[in-house]
């Protein structure tokens, strides 16, 4: 979308901005981020836009067209780079308020404006849009379209909270708005948030007849105007609350309240207290210890991303073992675009491996005929027959060590030049496995977790005799699947599994001592964790988790709970089985609903502090390259409660010193495994 039209004269050209007029007197400004691959709108780039309002403001313009100079995606949002320099609740507002009052210019002008979303148009990116008098899109299958600062610890800025709700209606946008969730094109189209959805090769005609059309977008459903009526505001306000509450409490995620608080004040009136309590409420949000550790999580996920290692692109991937985690590979390999073959002992423990995967694609895709082209890209091979043409082979066969050195002896001479060899387990030492090759170099970990579909991390682990180009493959390949590389030492258990251990263990260990299941998931779940210690492990599989335990038991000095083996032994494996610890009606845990927030201190405490002591611990013994990495790891492969930034993100912010305290008393009362990490000395005070 880059090129000019013939005989366009330019009227302005900056860095970032260029403003032409036709022949029709139509303005023609396009937004081309220099040195970006993406448009952003940083301190720089609102500032070359305010000069071109200026411009505008004083032309002879019949209409204006705003547009990308990117081949895709229209603006991405705000520089996240610039939130640290938000140093202060006065510099947020003032910059917040700035960035209204240059949009509000944008929407004034003395001529109608349409907004051109080639792609994404996320968080300011879309409400510089809102502000224009149309908006075009162009067609596409992917959610592009949203307002997801809430993912950020705050809520949109730039007037989107009074510009989106007026334009669909306060249901859908807060339904965007309070879950930060993206829209698709025709999705947009239906709630009247674009006017048009045209292909991308006659987008500057009908932006054209968007103009000469003139109107407004159609109006507001009656059921929303009715909903914002001063007499009905607070009562839709209590049943939002008490929506957002179930998900993310007050507490630790403030900012969905504050959008609900602006609604029910206002009612997305254009007025300008309306636009003045948005941007205080945005400078307030910006200066929250969650907003500020939602911007960390931010820039670990970015961290992460940038870890693109120079290696080819795999095209064909076989996958041993068809259970839920294989399985599951399989199924996201061939989501991703990849040829993927499955293997295990039959056709019949193949196929519902087969039929998991049926249900992802059409959960994930709109289309009947891209559900059938991904159905065709994963295949059963119960003989194993594609290994020799595969670029990437993933083993995730039971935990066993003698079942995985036996397969890997077996399939080694049937691997390709420079194919990856991987195991998914998910905690034994791969020097224990590579001694089974005659070149050991080529075995890497490539550990997913479950449900691999949600679960963004994937952890590549390297033995010490790993090779440089296996290791660099297998960072690449996750990146080239969607998924979050985690570079990690080879160690029983590596990094999440390792740090998560103590923490079920002493759950277990609790439960022992009388306190209930339900309970100590609560104390848990108070903290932030997505759920509790004792559902985890029945999540997970408890003759996998007591497998992990066995494991495990020596280097976290912790021995294996009878009570999980008992479990196993009585064939009751948790979810999958229907029972476990808790028993499970529809994949759902059947417990006493306690209220939340009503969780035992003490309880909380010997389960967190069991978990941070030992990222500690993996912090001291370099599993990981630093400490931002073992917070990355355990975010992204846990669902650690992102607003405290990590574990040991959160130690700091509670102070190191009160944290080792802390653990000496609880060593006193409960023995040595609560003695403080040498790790610790490595983070400071």
């Amino acid at each position: 979308m880059t090129q000019s039209s013939p005989g366009n004269t330019t009227l302005l050209s900056l860095v970032h901005w260029r403003l032409e007029g036709d022949a029709n007197g139509i303005g023609w400004l396009c937004f081309d981020r220099q040195d970006s691959g993406a448009n952003t709108l940083s301190g720089e780039t609102m500032a070359e836009l305010e000069t071109c309002i200026s411009t505008l403001e004083k032309s002879a313009l019949k209409g204006l067209v705003v547009h990308s100079g990117k081949a895709r995606g229209f603006i991405a949002g705000a520089d996240i780079n610039e939130f640290p320099a938000l140093d202060s609740e006065a510099r947020a507002y003032d910059l917040t308020r700035h960035g209204q009052q240059i949009l509000a210019r944008l929407e004034t002008l003395p001529f109608p404006s349409v907004a051109v979303l080639n792609g994404f148009a996320l968080g300011g990116g879309l409400e510089l849009a809102l502000a224009c008098t149309r908006r075009l899109a162009i067609e596409g299958d992917d959610p592009v379209f949203g307002l997801p600062e809430v993912q950020l610890g705050v809520h949109p800025g730039f007037g989107g909270t009074v510009r989106l709700t007026r334009l669909i209606g306060v249901r859908r946008a807060m339904d965007m708005m309070l879950t930060g969730r993206s829209i698709r094109p025709a999705q947009a189209s239906k709630y009247g948030l674009v006017d048009a959805v045209v292909g991308e090769h006659n987008w500057r005609h009908v932006a054209t007849l968007l103009l000469s059309d003139g109107g407004k977008s159609g109006a507001v459903p009656w059921l929303d105007r009715l909903l914002a009526l001063p007499l009905l505001r607070p009562r839709l306000a209590r049943t939002l609350r008490h929506k957002v509450g179930r998900k993310a409490p007050l507490d630790h995620y403030p900012a969905p309240y504050a959008l609900i608080t602006l609604w029910e004040a206002h009612g997305a009136k254009a007025t300008a207290a309306a636009y003045e309590a948005e941007a205080r409420s945005f400078a307030s949000l910006a200066m929250t210890r969650t907003s500020r550790n939602l911007v960390r999580v931010y820039f670990l996920r970015e961290r992460l991303k940038k870890l693109v290692a120079d290696a080819a692109p795999a095209t064909r991937v076989h996958v041993i073992g068809a259970g839920v985690m294989g399985g599951d590979i399989a199924a996201w390999c061939a989501l991703r675009g990849l040829e993927v073959s499955l293997q295990d002992r039959e056709l019949k423990y193949i196929e519902p491996a087969l039929e998991r995967g049926r249900k992802l694609f059409e959960r994930k895709l709109r289309q009947p005929e891209a559900v059938e082209a991904v159905k065709a890209r994963l295949t059963a091979d119960p003989e194993g027959r594609s290994i020799a043409t595969a670029d990437v082979i993933i083993e995730a066969i039971f935990e066993d060590l003698e079942a995985k050195r036996a397969l890997f002896a077996r399939i080694e001479p049937q691997l390709k030049a420079g194919a990856i060899l991987a195991t998914n387990t998910s905690a034994i030492r791969l020097e224990d496995l590579s001694s089974a090759l005659k070149d050991p170099g080529r075995l890497i970990g490539l550990h997913f977790f479950n449900p691999v579909a949600k679960l963004p991390l994937v952890e590549v682990v390297a033995a010490s005799a790993s090779s440089k180009a296996a290791v660099d493959a297998g960072i690449g390949f996750a990146r080239q699947i969607g998924k979050l590389p985690l570079p990690c030492r080879s160690h029983p258990g590596f990094l999440v599994n390792r740090i998560l251990a103590p923490y079920i263990a002493e759950a277990l260990e609790l439960l022992r001592e009388g306190i209930p299941a339900a309970e100590i998931d609560l104390a848990a779940t108070d903290f932030g964790m997505p759920m509790g210690p004792i559902e985890l492990a029945d999540s997970v599989g408890l003759d996998v988790s007591a497998h992990v335990a066995r494991i495990l038991a020596p280097v976290i000095g912790r021995e294996v709970a009878p009570e999980i083996e008992e479990l196993v032994r009585q064939k009751h494996l948790g979810l999958k089985s229907g029972q476990g610890f808790y028993t499970y009606r529809e994949r759902k845990p059947v417990r006493p609903s306690l209220p939340p927030g009503s969780s035992d201190a003490g309880v909380q405490d010997r389960l967190i502090l069991a978990l941070l002591n030992e990222a500690a611990n993996c912090l001291q013994e370099g599993i990981v390259a630093d400490a931002d990495l073992v917070d990355a790891g355990v975010i992204f492969g846990t669902g650690f409660a992102p607003f405290r930034g990590g574990p040991l993100k959160h130690a700091r912010e509670t102070g190191v010193n009160a944290v080792v305290s802390r653990l000496d008393e609880l060593a006193a009362q409960h023995g040595s495994r609560f003695r403080p990490s040498p790790g610790w000395r490595l983070l400071g005070n």
